[in-house]
């Protein structure tokens, strides 16, 4: 239980500071709003990695852990707990970010708890860009934790943290970037409306994003044990 007690807790992280500095600065209202929250969520799995890293592996997103399995680092009953207790660590934190933002007579939309939507209802766009961002996302996570690929595990959790903060600065005008479904599962419970309605997107998105990672990731990845 102790793995998917960490990777629940480490989502409850990603999920807490990552959407709630997108809250506080109001992302995407300039562009040090948007550099904020992309630094907020690399920041956080940096965190999260050096704190739970040798417990769970740090997936804290069910897309990674997705690629992890079909890349076959794991077996079938811990990728399905692992993505469960992601997605109940998302949840827990949306809850709590969500009654501190009701309780705050300054921010005026009460139930903002920074969930995803597509730019200008276009859910195509929105699709492709998660897609193609966790595409990118879980490669470097799958290359950067590979036992095979040189001493490049050494420093998986600073090249994911970095590259998640690439991801969010491109990602954000398009769909306020997930590349994680438990990330965006637990917000949208609590803002509903378009966030809800469009919640399909960042759950088939980000899996089919992962899905295809491991598959190319197989395609190069190097040979040894």
């Amino acid at each position: 239980m102790k793995k998917y007690l960490a990777e629940m807790v480490g989502t409850f992280v990603l999920t807490f500071l990552g959407c709630g500095a997108a809250v506080s600065l109001n992302c995407g209202v300039d562009t040090a709003s948007v550099v904020g929250t992309a630094m907020a969520f690399g920041i956080s799995v940096i965190a999260m990695a050096y704190t739970i890293g040798g417990i769970s592996g740090c997936h804290i997103n069910p897309a990674i852990t997705l690629g992890v399995f079909l890349s076959g680092r794991m077996n079938g009953k811990d990728a399905g707990m692992y993505m469960v207790f992601q997605t109940i660590g998302a949840i827990i934190a949306a809850a709590v970010l969500s009654l501190l933002v009701w309780t705050d007579p300054s921010l005026v939309e009460g139930t903002a708890t920074g969930a995803n939507a597509c730019a200008s209802n276009n859910v195509f766009n929105g699709l492709l860009a998660e897609v193609l961002l966790t595409f990118l996302f879980v490669l470097v996570v799958l290359g950067a934790t590979s036992k095979t690929n040189g001493a490049t595990n050494n420093f998986a959790g600073l090249a994911i943290g970095l590259s998640l903060i690439l991801i969010h600065l491109v990602g954000i005008h398009y769909t306020g970037t997930s590349v994680n479904p438990a990330r965006s599962i637990g917000p949208a419970l609590f803002q509903c409306g378009q966030a809800l309605s469009q919640l399909w997107v960042f759950i088939v998105g980000p899996f089919a994003g992962g899905a295809l990672a491991a598959g190319v990731w197989k395609m190069i990845a190097p040979d040894g044990k």
